[in-house]
């Protein structure tokens, strides 16, 4: 969370928006993200309906779900996915920001 606050903007300059989903429910995720100021959607998801559809792992000797991160299109299209292996497996900033300027660019070459 940490690294998304930290480059927040850079994902605002590319027209994307970030929502984090977790599995706690309405209480819970709203006190998380006011004490952590955090800038970004935060979407509570406690029966995992949403986290089963992105295909989520569950890996309980690793204490839990497993990071996964999602890019999807304005046509809501999801154009990349990851799915981490521990907790610490999670695409740099760069890959995600790269990734997203070449769906601008595509785009870009649509609409012209």
């Amino acid at each position: 969370m940490a690294q998304l606050r930290r480059d927040y903007q850079k994902y605002k300059d590319r027209d994307a928006e970030v929502i984090v989903v977790g599995p706690e429910g309405a209480d819970q995720f709203r006190a998380f993200w006011k004490e952590h100021d955090l800038p970004f959607i935060g979407l509570p998801n406690p029966n995992h309906s949403v986290l089963k559809l992105y295909g989520q792992q569950i890996k309980i000797f690793k204490f839990g779900r497993m990071p996964a991160q999602v890019i999807v299109d304005r046509q809501g299209l999801a154009r990349f996915v990851h799915y981490g292996d521990s907790m610490s497996d999670i695409p740099q900033t760069k890959e995600m920001l790269e990734i997203l300027d070449q769906l601008n660019q595509v785009n870009e070459a649509v609409i012209d």
